[in-house]
């Protein structure tokens, strides 16, 4: 990450609870979510995975790390995954739960972990939230598997995309003109003063996963990018 050049005054980039406010509770619960949301987030991150007719919030393809479950996630029926600890006696949550907890009180990334019928489900579930009054802007569906999202811009094309991307495109932030994509979200360890300033030559947003430390929360501010994903949303937010 290059030192910007100049600190120019500029106005507060927006803050995205990483799993809901996963360093101050078990990510990816409503627990956490609820969390980021007093805090002060602006956005909630989301991960969902879709199985047994369900779309779950976990991150991992398996259950060790988060539960007090084994092995995969598809292993287990929708029973079983219902009845498990994600931590603090909190269940894994659906993303209808998730939605209906946050009740539009923030915006929603949600990212796409699995594949073969993710972008579907979500699809099939977002449109039953705008149509009960969501706005599709307070809504981004994002993933690194970019033939799911492309498949779920073709179903619901009204809510914005980001791309998520580990290192840098070769054309830049161009990247997101392929899909019609909102944003381009990436790393912290790739970002610099040129690639923030071809996303927004590009009329794209820019957004930085994933930052905790103070002093790069500063230096990303400085730097001009859009957002950060943090696990401490308190913390980016004392950044700007």
């Amino acid at each position: 990450m290059s030192t910007p050049a100049a600190n120019t005054a500029r106005k507060p980039f927006t803050v995205i609870g990483h799993r809901g406010a996963a360093g101050h509770a078990p990510e990816n619960t409503l627990l956490s979510i609820d969390t980021a949301i007093r805090l002060g987030a602006h956005w909630i991150e989301i991960d969902i995975q879709h199985h047994a007719g369900e779309l779950w919030l976990m991150h991992d393809l398996t259950l060790d790390r988060t539960t007090n479950g084994r092995g995969l996630l598809r292993a287990h029926s929708a029973a079983a995954l219902r009845r498990l600890d994600a931590g603090r006696g909190e269940h894994i949550p659906t993303l209808p739960e998730a939605l209906d907890l946050i009740e539009q009180r923030v915006s929603v990334n949600i990212e796409l972990k699995s594949w073969d019928g993710c972008a579907a489900a979500v699809a099939a579930c977002l449109r039953e939230y705008l149509a009960d009054g969501w706005a599709p802007e307070r809504l981004q569906v994002s993933s690194f598997h970019l033939p799911e999202l492309w498949e779920f811009k073709q179903l619901l094309p009204e809510v914005p995309l980001g791309v998520l991307y580990c290192g840098v495109p070769l054309d830049w932030a161009g990247l997101t003109a392929e899909l019609g994509a909102q944003s381009l979200n990436i790393s912290a360890e790739f970002v610099d003063a040129r690639l923030v300033a071809d996303a927004h030559a590009r009329g794209r947003q820019l957004n930085v996963y994933t930052v905790n430390d103070p002093a790069a929360l500063r230096l990303l501010y400085e730097l001009g990018v859009d957002g950060v994903f943090s696990d401490f949303p308190d913390r980016a937010l004392a950044a700007s």
